[in-house]
């Protein structure tokens, strides 16, 4: 089960992060008393965004999230939104780990952060989940697809949470602020970024639609239960413990995250910078294919009709994709960026903008 398999990496902390543990220390003794006393840190290695540290406080373990160091790109990192979604989710029975305080004094230990429960539980970034039986594979596939409607279906203005984002032309305003932050991010010339940041806003659905949304569903951001986390009677079958990285949270059209956990079956298998499942037998794996997934999204979340224009969703979705993996390798370049691997992100985009652009022309 999950508990003995695909358990995140832990590395030493990074010199581009180190934490001033003495003075963060003295402040969860008068912050969270609960975790008073001597801390080490150890980083998690996966994530490119915020650097994140398991902490160890005499024998309890708490997460904590940062924004990185250096310059930033205008409204990114933004770990208050991620404390304040996570905060109000656990009201509603979405699986989030509970959050604790949020510091936004700079002065502590160089930026703001905030403080979350450890979920136990395994992590996966390759969609083809090795190590996992077809019917554990299965299920969780499934969870994925009924947390997302569970997400969507939330009535976020009861939720007190109608200012958590504007409520209309969400992809109309998502192509223009990854567009912008493409240009902010450039380091050379993808003539693809070009073509499609001209092609998408001429060619949106029409129809609009509000919830709330991820922003980076994907099962690399998504926590798998440990086996004694089951409840008792409940089936045995794997499910999610929690849904990390709320970072790009905000109200927009539910089909733009559904198109983005969609987008493993649109990339090869065997690459391990663009993981995928195009080219593997996923029958053999237990693993639905892209329609059956769709499908038990739009039963969990009750739309009838289905879907249309999907082909542009997944366009949109390789396109943004290829946004941010410019805005990592552009502060890979800078020395800030929160994962060893953010060089690799530069070719990354590249890939990303031909293959949307690829899908844009076999509509």
């Amino acid at each position: 089960m999950a508990d003995t398999r695909h358990l995140p990496e832990l590395t030493e902390v990074r010199a581009a992060h180190r934490l001033d543990l003495d003075v963060l220390a003295n402040y969860f003794t008068s912050q969270l008393p609960q975790f008073g006393g001597a801390l080490t840190a150890r980083q998690f290695k996966d994530g490119q965004s915020n650097p994140t540290f398991l902490l160890d406080a005499e024998a309890r373990q708490v997460v904590l999230r940062k924004k990185p160091p250096g310059d930033l790109l205008p409204g990114a990192h933004r770990i208050e939104r991620e404390f304040r979604i996570i905060s109000a989710l656990a009201e509603h029975d979405v699986p989030v780990p509970g959050a604790l305080h949020l510091c936004e004094d700079e002065s502590i230990i160089g930026t703001p952060f905030y403080v979350m429960e450890y979920v136990a539980g395994g992590v996966c970034l390759d969609p083809a989940l090795p190590g996992m039986t077809a019917a554990e594979r299965g299920a969780i596939y499934a969870s994925m697809a009924e947390v997302l409607a569970q997400l969507h279906g939330i009535d976020w203005q009861a939720a007190g949470l109608g200012d958590y984002g504007k409520h209309e032309n969400y992809v109309a305003r998502q192509i223009a602020l990854w567009s912008r932050q493409y240009e902010a991010s450039k380091t050379g010339e993808i003539a693809e970024m070009d073509r499609l940041m001209d092609w998408l806003p001429r060619n949106i659905p029409g129809g609009d639609e509000t919830s709330l949304v991820h922003g980076d569903y994907r099962l690399g951001n998504v926590i798998l239960a440990p086996e004694e986390q089951i409840a008792p009677g409940a089936p045995s079958a794997p499910r999610i413990a929690a849904v990390l990285d709320w970072e790009l949270s905000t109200l927009g059209h539910p089909l733009t995250d559904l198109a983005y956990n969609c987008l493993p079956y649109h990339l090869a298998t065997g690459d391990e910078s663009l993981p995928g499942l195009r080219g593997a037998d996923i029958s053999a794996l237990g693993i639905p294919d892209e329609a059956a997934h769709v499908a038990a999204y739009c039963r969990a979340a009750g739309r009838e009709d289905g879907i249309q224009d999907w082909p542009f969703y997944i366009t949109f979705a390789m396109f943004r994709l290829a946004s941010i993996s410019q805005g990592i390798y552009a502060r890979a370049l800078q020395g800030n960026a929160s994962s060893a691997s953010a060089m690799d992100f530069g070719e990354r985009a590249m890939r990303l903008a031909k293959l949307a652009w690829d899908n844009q022309e076999a509509r």
